[in-house]
């Protein structure tokens, strides 16, 4: 009787793992890129081995997990390219560093992932881009020819994933750039580079909706978080900023018509030693497009060159053509905004002549200037309201 109790339960272990797939759900599995030729010695192309362990893992129908181990891996252009069989992971606690030489600069992306769902990728190690090899390459506001530099970490048409815990030091280009996600979280998150280091945005949002960024410390040489065309419905909270030219809308209305960004809550965070605070920057002249329903609140100044800054004659160019923004601004609210400016300016509301921002409002604005006198704010074009504390005095 034993004997026979005892070849059930041998038959019933066997057979568990026929039952488990069966009803398709496997267990968590981790590819670990070393066992696929990855070498972490600093000068060995990992491209490949990095490639073949996120095919794998993509192709397993559970939860794969994508493991670096500790070390330091050289890493050229890479795509991981879904849809996956299950939910995906890239697990990263060593170093990834970017190739130096110039032959590998011109590209759009470091690493880049494309058409995934449910991703996560987080890790205690580090991105290293190496951007001080490239960022003499990077002539693009005089040279209409320039060849783009790779961003650090591209997401490409990715849904329902999180980003956390990451670090980026020294991208070439900006350290992660959205394009066409949706319902990506990204938290945790330390963006460095130099300030002047150019065109090193933190985070790069276009074509994209419901984005949330917490938590984040962005120090770098261009805009901390940007929102081209096409961003909508993102929520920005606890970042602290700077160096860096602020959280900037825009800019919008050089290349397409009905370019738009709407939805966008920026609240809770510090801004410390910035160009800018909070932005909307458009072209003039320019195409028609909008820039509407947008929030800033609860957010503190420390010695920002322009705190608060609408900016409808943006253009970093050495020739600038002479016009008016067609970009329509409105439903704008500035709240609880507080702080030291380090420029006389505090509060510089410059709209379209040709077309107005409409409902712009200032509530409990308390800038001072470290200076000597007091703030002073300027506006142009614009029809809103001002409540509570207006320190410098409203313009609206």
């Amino acid at each position: 009787m034993a004997t026979r109790y005892c070849l059930e339960i041998v038959v019933l272990l066997l057979l568990l793992p026929i039952s488990i797939a069966v009803n398709g759900v496997l267990p968590p599995k981790f590819f670990d890129v070393i066992k696929y030729g990855a070498v972490a010695d600093g000068k060995t192309d990992n491209s490949q081995a990095f490639v073949r362990a996120w095919t794998e893992a993509c192709a397993y129908g559970g939860r794969s997990r994508v493991k670096v181990p500790g070390g330091t891996y050289l890493l050229g252009s890479v795509s991981f390219e879904g849809p996956c069989n299950g939910s995906m992971a890239f697990v990263m606690k060593g170093t990834l560093k970017a190739p130096t030489n110039p032959q590998h600069f011109f590209t759009d992306t470091w690493i880049g992932f494309r058409y995934v769902d449910n991703l996560t990728v987080k890790g205690s190690g580090y991105l290293d881009g190496q951007g001080a090899s490239a960022w003499q390459y990077n002539d693009c506001q005089n040279n209409p020819q320039c060849n783009p530099l790779p961003a650090t970490m591209r997401f490409d048409f990715v849904t329902n994933s999180r980003v956390h815990h990451l670090r980026s030091i020294n991208p070439k280009n900006s350290h992660l750039n959205l394009f066409a996600c949706y319902n990506l979280n990204i938290s945790y998150v330390r963006l460095m580079a130099p300030a002047d280091s150019p065109n090193t945005d933190g985070i790069r949002i276009g074509s994209s909706t419901n984005i949330k960024i917490s938590r984040a410390i962005i120090a770098t040489g261009d805009d901390c978080v940007s929102m081209v065309s096409g961003t909508q419905n993102v929520d920005i909270s606890g970042v602290t900023c700077g160096p860096g030219h602020g959280i900037s809308v825009g800019s919008l209305g050089r290349s397409h018509e009905g370019e738009y960004v709407t939805g966008i809550s920026v609240r809770n965070s510090t801004f410390i030693g910035s160009d800018n605070g909070v932005r909307i920057k458009t072209w003039a002249p320019s195409l028609y497009s909008v820039a509407s329903n947008i929030s800033f609140q609860d957010i503190t100044m420390q010695n920002v060159k322009n705190p608060i800054v609408i900016d409808q004659q943006y253009c970093p160019l050495p020739h600038c053509l002479v016009g008016e923004s067609a970009v329509q601004i409105e439903n704008v609210t500035f709240k609880n905004i507080r702080g030291i400016s380090s420029t006389k300016v505090a509060v510089n509301i410059q709209c379209s002549g040709a077309r107005p921002c409409r409902n712009v409002k200032l509530i409990n604005i308390n800038l001072g200037y470290n200076g000597t006198g007091p703030s002073m704010s300027m506006c142009s074009h614009v029809k809103g309201l001002s409540y509570g504390t207006q320190v410098p005095a409203g313009c609206l």
